[in-house]
């Protein structure tokens, strides 16, 4: 059942941001079900004097306007896959270190903490923002709520800069891989079993693909400076109608990752001359994105936040802005292998020094 604002007790957003963490995570928002969370943000939000406030289904955005050279957009999601046991969220310390555990911890209200606390706070940074709170980003690209606001408004994409809080272990995370899937068929004629010569068994005839993908040695990729790993796998085989039938059609679900030097079409092309024998249907695609680390402003984050940027191997939405010609970073506290994982904890220390280095920034005092 949906959930309700109605009978939770409101945000504070004046609390530290591993209290507000803990506070959002307790209010489920699994993909489809973001209402309450998006009505106690609007809320939270509304005596803000210095933010311009606009809802787009459950989608919010909240934008300073004071005139400044250039504008910086900041965005976060605020669904997550189903729950599996780990909502209420509680606290843990392993080997001394203090964790929120629970759904949402790391992709990626953490987060999404962080940039709501510093939205209500930083009334006079150096530079305009833009926030963006959305919903649908965990399921299938048309229902992305970045992707509807783009559709609706795109004048509130407006900027020169953007970071995407998704978790990086608090260490900027330079662009993204590109995303393709396609399914492979081949097909043969059907028989019974019991007199298999007569046909021509589909699925063995998927043989060859699977070794292919087998000896295949995946590229590692520089891409202005930064060196994307690409991957590709088959994640689904389906064939057969019964167990005493030789199966006509059978199918073979490939997965590339791929670096963002390349297109969608340069992807698709790639991987239909691996596999010419075979019927190729493209499923899913998505435009990686460059790393966006030339721009000066992009350049003047990664030296205020510190480390030394990385590239981000897994799809994310700072590929809808690269798509606008807005450079795109992630960063946000939580370690990525722990995104989606029933044991989903985030250091509440990360927590806390994004939170600093961000407001560091944004103020200019970094």
């Amino acid at each position: 059942m949906p959930t309700s604002a109605s009978s939770r007790p409101p945000l504070d957003l004046t609390a530290d941001s591993v209290a507000i963490t803990q506070a959002i995570c307790d209010v489920p928002s699994v993909s489809g079900d973001e209402r309450a969370l998006a009505d106690l943000v609007v809320d939270a939000l509304a005596g803000a004097a210095h933010l311009e406030v606009i809802r787009d289904g459950d989608t919010i955005v909240a934008r300073t306007n004071l005139g400044r050279d250039r504008r910086v957009v900041i965005a976060g999601h605020l669904d997550t896959v189903p729950i599996n046991g780990n909502v209420p969220t509680r606290f843990e310390t392993i080997d001394g270190q203090r964790y929120l555990w629970g759904r949402g911890t790391v992709d990626m209200k953490a987060g999404v903490a962080v940039q709501l606390k510093l939205a209500l706070e930083l009334s006079d940074p150096i530079v305009d923002l833009t926030w963006m709170w959305y919903d649908h980003e965990e399921v299938s690209a048309e229902l992305n709520g970045l992707g509807r606001v783009a559709r609706h408004r795109p004048d509130l994409f407006a900027g020169d800069f953007a970071i995407l809080g998704e978790p990086s272990n608090g260490r900027v995370e330079g662009g993204c891989n590109g995303n393709l899937r396609v399914e492979l068929r081949a097909y043969g004629l059907r028989a019974h079993s019991a007199r298999s010569w007569v046909g021509e068994n589909a699925i063995h005839k998927l043989a060859p693909a699977l070794e292919r993908l087998a000896a295949y040695e995946p590229a590692t990729v520089e891409v202005d400076g930064l060196e994307y790993r690409e991957g590709l796998n088959a994640v689904g085989i389906t064939g057969g109608i019964a167990g005493n039938v030789i199966p006509d059609e059978a199918m073979l679900h490939v997965n590339y990752r791929f670096a963002p030097n390349r297109t969608v079409a340069e992807a698709i092309e790639h991987v239909a001359d691996l596999f010419p024998e075979y019927e190729l249907t493209v499923v899913d695609e998505a435009e990686g994105a460059r790393p966006g680390l030339d721009d000066p402003l992009a350049q003047q984050f990664v030296r205020a936040v510190g480390g030394e940027a990385k590239p981000k191997y897994g799809w994310t939405d700072v590929a809808r802005f690269s798509a606008l010609g807005i450079p795109a970073v992630n960063f946000g506290p939580g370690d990525p292998l722990k995104a989606h994982a029933d044991d989903e904890r985030v250091a509440c220390d990360q927590i806390l020094s994004c939170e600093r280095a961000l407001r560091a920034w944004l103020t200019g005092a970094a």
